[in-house]
Parts: structure tokens; C-alpha cells; sequence
């Protein structure tokens, strides 16, 4: 059945305008429609890792967003007593993904860049100033009804996905309720952009202070950029605290009003919130319209992203024939499921930051000294972001997480792999595997997956990243997904071959 777009994306924030841009390289009728038509000027999102960084490479953003970006300093949580109990830092060089793997970030840079990035692409439409109304569905499409100053027209589009925010519309007209993970917790957060003087007198790292009294996190952004977010006690007003006299107060532990400017400070509730179903017939949710998390490891923005990087590859291989319509249904899965159990993490950490008992705090600190083994280590971020568990994988330690981005030498420069070999579906072989004889395997074939060696007869890596991978699974070849999360590995010809025939029929289905 006939439609005007292949996809129309109902919010045209990070999460919306990145899958814009991944649709439209893809080749697909997009439509994005967003009642506001300007980029909100201050920050909110504070903080990504090098898998959104790549994903941002893959749709060529990366060099226009490197003023915008800088590493996330290590963070430092302190206890009652003012003792260091906890680090997270990053992993060390070299980088498993080829970025640095925390980032802090300025939004409306970002979000304008991702915008024009948008816009420029082929196929992508957009409409400002422009809001839903409503949206009904079919067999074969959806229609959406848009309203402008009053007037409202129709367009279709055979999927929508709803980008649209913590209230969106897209879930409330689908009648789609949360599920209470069970954090709710009021907190202000504050930004400030700070002088030299100011700078000098704030922490060197960013930190958490989790002290009864008034736990509260300090985080170093980009350039003069510092955030801090302090907890609100009992019987504290959240408009109260928002005015300025009651801002420095709180922040005259390290500031005065001479050391910088108020940038923005919003009261907000810190939810651990996840929709209940992400997928009604042809419509979907992403972003902050299907979960909401609190900040304490800074993967709010991070889970759009990796969102709409799972769902745009779907999306093309069912709307161009490649796959059946129940691969969509693995979205929602694999996402919920990822969601829950990074938020179940971050709920943990934020328990512990929130704890306004006394006697309970001392006794957390001792607490994860000693699970430290008696003296605080580094703990990358890293290392607390799960992989896939469930959906189009098959059941192998190596499936569900990220494969590693080396560089490259290609014709005496160091490159990427993925500016090379693409995001597209990857059969990644290791420097023992016969290249021509994996290609001449006629499920390879049919399965359509480019075939990239690194090692051997292929590109040489500069720094075997990719060796020691296959090296530690035990295996000889990848097949990695568009959202470059590996759908399995084999150690053999015949465990790649067996591998194609499984992956093309849970595509097929």
C-alpha cells in the first residue's frame, strides 16, 4: 500500500535527528515533523561514550562535532567522613571503538549539527513548527495528523517512530503507560560557566560528594562548562531553590557569584522510568519517549542513540525487502531488556549516592572499600554498560557486544574501519581465516554481508585490537550488524557457514 514516506519521525532531537540521518543514508522516505523549530539553547545531556561517537561517525558528524567534545574526567566519589570510596574512569588507549570512550559534550552545538546533518540528507524531510494531533493506522501505513497555526493537513508514512520526549504524544496516543523501576528522587542542577578564577576553585575531577547532608554531583564539561545537581532535602521547594540568591548559596562551597554566570538551573525529578511496550503495530518509541533513567553515569541521551542505531537497520531491511516484519519485533526487546538492566546499575549507584542516613552511609563506604579489596581502584564506565542478552543473536559470550573499531592501514594511512568498511552488515574475518574460501560459501553469499579481513591478506591494524578479540573468543570470523553488535562468531568454515544460514532465517521469519 502506497505512502507518502517510508518513515516519519515524530521529534527532531538527538535521538530523532540521528535516525533521520541513518534512514536517509539507507535510502528511505523520511519525514520528521517537531513542534518547535529551534534548538533548545542551553544545556541538558552532559555526557556520551565512544559507541554514540561512532555511531556519529558513521553518518560523517564526528569532525564537525570534535570542538564540541572532550574527554570525561575521571569521577571521584566521596563519603561521610569526606574519604575517596569509589573511581570511575575509562578504559586505557589503546580505545576498543576508536574513541574516546567517556565524552562530555555541549548540546546545542550538537544537536544543531545533527539538525544540518538532517536536513543535507537525501530523501529527509522536514517540518518545523508543526505538531501531531493524531495518528491512525492500517494494514499497510499510518496516517498522521499534523497541525500549523491552526490548520492541520495529513501525511502517511508505512512506519512512524515517536522521538517525542519524556511526555510525548506518540505514547500517549497509544495509550502506552511506564514502568516504575522504582527510583524517584527531587534534585536541582545547576550550570554554570565559570571564569579562570572559578575554575581554579573547583574540584580537578568531576566528583560525587555523597554526604547525608546534601549529597550532590560536580561535573567538568567542555571549556568553562561546570554542572552541579544537588539533591533537595525534605520540605525544599524546587521553585524556592531555582532563584539566584538561593543558587549561590548552594554552590558557595566553591563558588561565588565573581568566579562565573549562571547558565541554567531546572528542578527535576530523577525517574527510573521504561514503557511498557515499544511497539504498537507500525508505530514505535525511542528516546526519551519509551524510558527515562536518573543521570548518576551520564547514559540518558547515550540510550536514544543506541536506540535508533538498532531500530534504523531494521527498519531498511524490512522496507526493502530483505527481512520479515517480526525482525521489528527484536526492538523492542533487546532495547527494554538493555535499558532495564543498565538502569538497574545506575539505580544501584544513585541509592548509594542518595543515602541520607548517617550510620548507613558509613557503613556503605566501609562497604565498597573492602569490596575494592581494602583500597579504592579505577572501575572503567565501561565496564557497567551490559550487553545485548536477548532478540537476533545467537546464544555465544561474543554475541550482544560491541565490535571492536581498529585503525587501519589503508595505501600508508591509519584510518577508522568503519570509514572504510562501512556500518552495513559485516562478515569481519581474523588474520587466520581464508578470506576466498569464506566467500565462496554460498550462504555468505546469500546472507549479503560485506566480507572485511583485518590481519592476514587484509588491512594490517596498528594496534590488534581486533587479534586479541578473536584471540580471547576463540574465533576466526564475525558477523557483525549495522548497530555493530555482533550477531555471532565461528571458529571453523563450517560454523560460518552454519552462522549465515541461522542469521538469513531469523531474518526471513
Amino acid at each position: 500500500m502506497s505512502a507518502d514516506f517510508d518513515v516519519a519521525i515524530v521529534g527532531f532531537g538527538p535521538a530523532g535527528a540521528t535516525l533521520a540521518c541513518l534512514l536517509g543514508a539507507k535510502g528511505l522516505r523520511t519525514f520528521v515533523v517537531d513542534r518547535l523549530t529551534g534548538v533548545y539553547d542551553k544545556p541538558r545531556a552532559f555526557a556520551m561514550d565512544h559507541e554514540i561517537m561512532r555511531v556519529f561517525q558513521n553518518i560523517e558528524l564526528a569532525e564537525a562535532l570534535a570542538p564540541h567534545v572532550a574527554p570525561f574526567s575521571a569521577s571521584e566519589h566521596y563519603g561521610a567522613n569526606g574519604q575517596l570510596i569509589r573511581r570511575l574512569t575509562m578504559v586505557d588507549p589503546p580505545y576498543p571503538l576508536g574513541w574516546t570512550p567517556s565524552m562530555v559534550f555541549r548540546q546545542p552545538p550538537l544537536e544543531a549539527a545533527l539538525r544540518e546533518k538532517a536536513r543535507e540528507t537525501p530523501g529527509v524531510v522536514v517540518s518545523l513548527g508543526e505538531e501531531l494531533v493524531s495518528l491512525a493506522q492500517d494494514k499497510g501505513k499510518v496516517t498522521l495528523s499534523l497541525q500549523r497555526d491552526g490548520g492541520t493537513r495529513e501525511i502517511t508514512a508505512r512506519y512512524v517512530v515517536g522521538c517525542d520526549g519524556a511526555s510525548s504524544t506518540v505514547r500517549r496516543i497509544l495509550g502506552i503507560k511506564h514502568e516504575d523501576l522504582g527510583f524517584d528522587e527531587p534534585w536541582l542542577v545547576v550550570d554554570v560557566g565559570v571564569n579562570a578564577g572559578g575554575a581554579a576553585k573547583c574540584p580537578a575531577t568531576s566528583a560525587q560528594f555523597c554526604e547525608p547532608s546534601r549529597p550532590t554531583t560536580f561535573l567538568i564539561g567542555v571549556g568553562e562548562h561546570r554542572r552541579w545537581e544537588i539533591m533537595l532535602l525534605p520540605g525544599e521547594s524546587p521553585q524556592e531553590v531555582e532563584n539566584d540568591a538561593a543558587v549561590w548559596k548552594l554552590l558557595s562551597r566553591w563558588l561565588t557569584p565573581q568566579d562565573g554566570t549562571l547558565w541554567r538551573r531546572a528542578s527535576y525529578r530523577f525517574h527510573a522510568l521504561v514503557a511498557s511496550r515499544w511497539r504498537e503495530g507500525r508505530v514505535f518509541l525511542a528516546g526519551d519517549a519509551a524510558h527515562q533513567q536518573p543521570p548518576f553515569l551520564g547514559q540518558g541521551m547515550c540510550q536514544g542513540i543506541r536506540d535508533v542505531a538498532n531500530l534504523a537497520w531494521k527498519l531498511a531491511a524490512v522496507l526493502q525487502g530483505r527481512a520479515g516484519d517480526a525482525l521489528l519485533d527484536t526492538y523492542g526487546a533487546e532495547r527494554s531488556s538493555h535499558v532495564k538492566r543498565l538502569t538497574a546499575t545506575i539505580e544501584h549507584i544513585g541509592r548509594n549516592i542518595c543515602e541520607r542516613d548517617p550510620e548507613k552511609a558509613r557503613i556503605r563506604d566501609a562497604d565498597l572499600i573492602a569490596l575494592a579489596g581494602g583500597s579504592v581502584k579505577s572501575v572503567p564506565r565501561q565496564d557497567l554498560i551490559p550487553p545485548l542478552d536477548c532478540g537476533l543473536l545467537v546464544p555465544q559470550a561474543a554475541a550482544g557486544t560491541l565490535f571492536p573499531q581498529p585503525r587501519v592501514t589503508v595505501q600508508g594511512k591509519k584510518v577508522l574501519l568503519d570509514d572504510i568498511a562501512g556500518n552495513g552488515l559485516r562478515w569481519v574475518l581474523g588474520a587466520q581465516a581464508d578470506a576466498g574460501r569464506v566467500a565462496a560459501l554460498e550462504a555468505v553469499r546469500l546472507s549479503g554481508a560485506r566480507i572485511v579481513q583485518v590481519g592476514g591478506e587484509g588491512w594490517p591494524e596498528a594496534d590488534g585490537i581486533v587479534a586479541g578479540w578473536f584471540t580471547r573468543h576463540g574465533a576466526i570470523a564475525a558477523l557483525v550488524r549495522p548497530d555493530h553488535y555482533v550477531y555471532g562468531v565461528a571458529s571453523t568454515l563450517e560454523g560460518i557457514n552454519a552462522l549465515a544460514t541461522s542469521f538469513d532465517a531469523a531474518c526471513r521469519i
